[in-house]
């Protein structure tokens, strides 16, 4: 996860202006709002940067109530579960094809050793497999192998979208489950890039392109879907800011990744067709908490060698530095994880370590661990 801190500056879009102007007033809260304790709640300082010319939207009338009955049979609610504490975490998910392909966000299966998917309309719940996922865009890809009939959401494009453009986001709000909530506004910007820091490791990440909307989006409704007024999906749930206690004064946004960008993604985790940032079926784990050696560029820091992890299992401990990965050198600790995302469960790598005993090789076997 990326760690440098990135505040961008406003060039001319209505929504980028709004939002530094309120940042400067007060911290503006950014959430990733899968819903529950694993998934952690992100701050940071979002804006927008686009220099293509953008056209206003002629006001259109969404019928809202038809919309939101036509997209709601097409989600599903998820539940996420960590081991062994149990924590969990809830969020939401479209369905992409009738025997059970789910579209939903990162982070809401972040860590997740086991996923379930309930269906909005007939209540039934299933045991949920990911297919895929790509950590920077945060979008995921769910196969429920007992599904069959479900209902289909009519995917759009997001190439088409205006500012001002009225849109609707639904999803399960509160991670309550039952009906999905949904609430609209006018799309305020079409390429933000929101700044966020983790709060439970401090780490930073930039989700880059986003759809901005107006409205109250809320936990829980990550994975859900941004819908036009013909309700077609044209956006995936991430998202939202605002601080709920001075709503009056700064009203709250919400963030989308466009669909456009997330059906790339599943085309890629269909096509297995694993990069640096797409990882595709089961994750393979070494068991390692990293962080980039000092002085930079010079490999990867082992912070932690998780018990009876392979890591660990090999000999290595705090302290020892990765400098190689099956001979290629690695310098960062992004690289390190880039080399992990394109292999699997079982696989056997070699890694170049320096330390206190001096350089070394270790074979280290990867076993199968929660999406990263």
């Amino acid at each position: 996860m990326d760690r440098q801190w990135q505040r961008t500056t406003p060039n001319g879009t209505r929504g980028g202006r709004a939002l530094v102007m309120v940042a400067a007033l007060l911290l503006t809260m950014v959430a990733l709002i899968g819903h529950g304790g694993e998934v952690p709640d992100r701050v940071g300082s979002p804006a927008v940067g686009s220099s293509t010319p953008v056209e206003l939207a002629a006001p259109e009338t969404m019928d809202l109530n038809c919309v939101t009955t036509v997209v709601e049979q097409a989600l599903v609610n998820i539940h996420a579960v960590a081991e062994p504490f149990g924590a969990g975490a809830a969020g939401s998910g479209i369905v992409l094809t009738a025997d059970g392909q789910v579209l939903t966000s990162h982070h809401v299966v972040k860590g997740a050793d086991r996923v379930t998917v309930t269906d909005v309309g007939t209540g039934e719940t299933y045991d949920a497999v990911v297919l895929g996922y790509d950590s920077d865009a945060d979008i995921a890809l769910l196969d429920l192998p007992a599904a069959t009939r479900l209902p289909v959401a009519t995917i759009g494009s997001s190439a088409g979208l205006h500012l001002s453009e009225e849109v609707l986001a639904i999803g399960n709000a509160g991670g309550t489950g039952g009906t999905p909530t949904a609430v609209h506004g006018p799309l305020t910007a079409l390429d933000s890039t929101i700044v966020a820091v983790n709060s439970s490791d401090l780490s930073r990440k930039s989700l880059r392109g986003m759809l901005e909307v107006e409205a109250a989006i809320t936990s829980g409704q990550s994975g859900g879907a941004l819908v036009d007024r013909s309700a077609s999906v044209v956006g995936v749930i991430a998202a939202a800011s605002g601080d709920p206690e001075q709503v009056r004064l700064h009203p709250p946004n919400g963030y989308a990744v466009p669909i456009d960008s997330a059906m790339h993604v599943v085309e890629q985790i269909r096509a297995g067709r694993p990069t640096d940032t797409v990882h595709i079926g089961p994750t393979a784990t070494l068991g390692v908490l990293v962080s980039d050696a000092l002085p930079a560029g010079t490999g990867a820091r082992v912070d932690v060698a998780v018990y009876d992890m392979p890591a660990q299992n090999a000999g290595m401990g705090a302290g020892d530095v990765i400098v190689s990965v099956d001979d290629h050198p690695v310098t960062s600790a992004r690289a390190v994880r880039a080399e992990l995302n394109v292999r699997k469960p079982n696989d056997t790598i070699r890694l170049g370590l320096e330390g206190a005993g001096g350089q070394r090789t270790v074979s280290v076997v990867l076993i199968s661990g929660p999406p990263k």
